[in-house]
């Protein structure tokens, strides 16, 4: 039972899509490259010349983000990416030329109304929209509750549950317009428990489960989809020199994401190494013992300071 709870404490360096975003979405996922763009498109505009099927990725600057829109673009996809560092965000836009897609780099905060509305607009202008809103921009925190800090907490909530909701604000009007496409936000496998030192990720990954749970069941019968994605440890800056249980390449976690949504997928958890022990024993372990192995944990990591 240790072992297990020691496994879920770290999630906190984690970072941190039947039907999919349109059945015609979830063909060209299945499909991929320009066949799987030309099965989106020709099903929508007879006569004309195919148009690839639409994507924003946020965080996209690195790590699960970069390789999201990497793989998108080589299915042949138009990937609006979003990133504060523009530097790395023009690199990840050559990667996805590269790879066969069409790149449109947005440098800015998610946690701004005002930028994000800004690149939305430029993506409409351009595209008219999208299918696919990849939310994936995240930050960790690793902070003690016994040296609390409001301001930290508010800056995570930003942009771990603000940074989602800006974009979910920009894109569902349209979509629901159109009565078809998917958003997907990346929560967490620490959403599932308050884990020891590291409140603010573990509650803002809540709190993004939580509001896309709501929302998928506010909007069932509207044609919009959404989903729910719970990584465990995945190979990124934030996990830099790190040797953590089950840890994933940034690819190899996009490529399940991708295939998740292709299948339709409400939530989707990975790997099983974790995401059962957690969502299956963690969960629903008493409060009690909970409390009592969680104690040992954040006392072996003050230590370890």
């Amino acid at each position: 039972m240790r072992r297990l709870f020691a496994l879920a404490a770290g999630l906190y360096a984690a970072p941190l899509w039947a039907q999919s975003v349109s059945m015609p979405v979830a063909g060209a996922l299945a499909q991929g490259g320009q066949a799987g763009a030309s099965a989106l498109a020709g099903s929508a505009i007879a006569g004309a010349q195919p148009l690839p099927p639409r994507a924003v990725v946020t965080g996209a600057t690195s790590g699960l983000g970069k390789a999201l829109a990497v793989q998108l673009g080589r299915q042949g996809w138009r990937v609006a990416l979003v990133g504060r560092r523009e530097q790395l965000l023009q690199e990840t836009a050559a990667l996805v030329e590269e790879a066969g897609g069409f790149p449109l780099a947005l440098a800015g905060d998610v946690a701004d109304p005002e930028s994000v509305k800004r690149h939305y607009a430029e993506i409409k202008d351009k595209w008219g929209g999208v299918d696919l809103a990849l939310l994936n921009a995240g930050t960790p925190s690793p902070m003690d509750a016994r040296k609390f800090d409001a301001a930290e907490v508010q800056r995570v909530m930003a942009v771990n549950v603000g940074g989602a909701a800006n974009w979910m604000g920009a894109v569902l009007p349209d979509m629901l317009r159109q009565g078809k496409g998917r958003i997907a936000g990346v929560a967490s496998l620490a959403a599932y428990r308050g884990l020891p030192v590291t409140g603010p990720y573990s509650a803002s990954k809540a709190a993004l489960a939580t509001l896309l749970e709501s929302t998928r069941v506010d909007l069932r019968g509207t044609g919009v989809q959404i989903t729910t994605i719970n990584p465990g440890f995945i190979r990124t800056e934030i996990t830099k020199g790190q040797e953590l249980p089950f840890m994933l390449e940034a690819e190899d976690a996009a490529a399940r994401i991708l295939k998740g949504i292709a299948r339709g997928d409400r939530v989707i958890s990975f790997p099983w190494q974790l995401s059962y022990p957690i969502r299956l024993l963690l969960k629903n372990m008493p409060n009690a013992v909970y409390d009592f192995v969680g104690q040992l944990i954040a006392e072996k990591r003050r230590a370890s300071k």
